[in-house]
């Protein structure tokens, strides 16, 4: 059977998502302590009192993302604005028909967007728009990209452009272009190798990003926030306690590496990650991309995906064609 790359990244994404959605903003001391212990499996509940199978505004927003690239046959940035206009006020690519777990920096952008910003000013540039907002969202664009097989420079300048559309600060857009490097080096190493190992892929990724950013002096300084992914066989030494898994984006791109070079497999890479806490279903949706990409949709558990609100439709959004 044909490898379908959409398939993969957008079910390990949305189920990973909808996985850590009923403990988000729990401490993942509280979350041991529970009476039902860690979590294992689909559950219904949380802090949005939502069904098993609930996907939040991460998936929502790369949902939105992939209907524009369905519709447009390329990546628009101001139809991707729109996507979202549309998400936010009228429920659209939500499992329930309305919008949900809405992070300020994406109300905001959004906001500037409708009230005449333009797609390169509408996205929020300060320090404190360094959340996760893009990055949770950011697969399309990246598989895109990668299916058109350009350039990185190409790659990259559109990659921080869609990311930028809500949160435009540098080390956020520098996290989405690195992103971008790891999916690049997945897909490309499973063509290429027998049976590769996730961490090399991830770990070639993450080099080929340090060399792209590299290359521009005023990029080292935000390059140093990320040292501690340089080099993967050390940090996967890290033990949990000093894992954060917070909204940060920072945060949440170590934790979800952390998640994926430490596990050998996609539902356990996904437990790790959903029972970091915190911001949960966030990062699970950031390590479930990459992993769904690297394991699979036959490695997604098929008693996680038969929950999973909107499958059919969302099956069908990825019979895409670039």
């Amino acid at each position: 059977m044909e490898k379908n790359i959409w398939l993969d990244g957008m079910m390990g994404l949305i189920v990973g998502d909808a996985l850590g959605n009923p403990v988000q903003f729990m401490e993942r001391g509280l979350i041991k302590e529970r009476a039902e212990g860690p979590v294992t499996g689909m559950e219904a509940g949380g802090a949005f009192c939502t069904p098993a199978g609930t996907w939040t505004d991460d998936s929502a927003m790369a949902l939105a993302t992939l209907v524009s690239i369905n519709e447009k046959k390329t990546a628009d940035p101001e139809d991707i604005m729109k996507k979202f206009v549309e998400w936010l006020e009228k429920g659209k690519y939500t499992p329930s028909g309305y919008a949900f777990d809405i992070g300020n920096t994406c109300a905001s952008a959004i906001e500037n967007f409708e009230n005449g910003s333009g797609i390169l000013d509408c996205g929020i540039r300060g320090e404190y728009a360094n959340g996760n907002g893009a990055l949770m969202r950011i697969l399309p664009a990246c598989l895109y990209y990668y299916e058109k097989g350009t350039g990185d420079d190409e790659a990259v300048e559109g990659i921080h452009i869609i990311s930028g559309l809500t949160h435009n600060h540098l080390r956020s857009r520098m996290c989405c272009g690195i992103y971008y490097f790891m999916v690049k080096s997945i897909l490309d190493g499973l063509k290429s190798q027998a049976e590769p190992e996730l961490i090399g892929l991830l770990q070639e990724g993450i080099d080929n990003g340090l060399k792209f950013y590299g290359r521009k002096t005023e990029n080292l300084y935000e390059l140093d926030h990320l040292k501690r992914l340089f080099y993967l066989n050390e940090f996967k030494n890290i033990p949990e306690s000093g894992i954060r898994s917070s909204g940060y984006v920072v945060h949440s791109i170590e934790a979800a590496i952390w998640s994926l070079v430490t596990t050998c497999s996609y539902r356990d890479g996904m437990l790790r990650a959903v029972n970091l806490g915190d911001d949960a279903d966030s990062v699970a949706a950031i390590a479930g991309g990459l992993a769904g990409l690297y394991y699979g949709y036959e490695g997604i558990p098929r008693e996680w995906l038969s929950v999973i609100k909107r499958k059919d439709w969302i099956k069908g959004l990825c019979q895409i064609k670039i």
